[in-house]
């Protein structure tokens, strides 16, 4: 009867041990999913910029550092748009991508080349949950470059 104890006692550890391995290896599976998220993001403003290259070389994809998405003034989903209402779109509907998709997120695009062809730089912040005990959550970004020219 006590061998039956100590084999029920060591089969119980060892599946506490397979179950606490299991709820780490979903935490960085989820932890990667956030990243290529951000890389998928990060491509999608990319493409929508080569897509509206006169706003691009005009600079109106400029973005400051942000945490709350904007609604842009004319929907063109459903209407025509100039490049300028297009661009405004554009980073409205990745906003709320970003909103969407990784936790406390922050994005900007910044113009480091003026001119034709025009440089953007995109970044985009989340935090995650922590691999540490104790602490809250973990910084990470991602950041891309793209040159658009007219």
């Amino acid at each position: 009867m006590l061998e039956i104890l100590i084999t029920l006692v060591i089969i119980a550890t060892a599946l506490l041990g397979t179950a606490g391995l299991q709820v780490y290896a979903m935490r960085m599976g989820q932890s990667g999913q956030f990243r290529t998220q951000a890389v998928f993001l990060a491509s999608d403003i990319a493409e929508r910029m080569e897509a509206n290259k006169v706003a691009a070389v005009a600079g109106n994809y400029v973005l400051a550092s942000t945490s709350v998405s904007s609604v842009a003034a004319t929907d063109c989903a459903t209407a025509a748009c100039s490049s300028t209402n297009l661009a405004s779109w554009d980073i409205s509907q990745w906003g709320i991508s970003i909103a969407g998709l990784l936790p406390q997120a922050e994005w900007s695009i910044t113009r480091t080349v003026v001119g034709n062809p025009s440089t953007y730089q995109i970044i985009v912040r989340w935090t995650d949950r922590s691999s540490v005990k104790g602490v809250s959550g973990e910084p990470f970004s991602y950041t891309a470059t793209r040159t658009v020219s007219n």
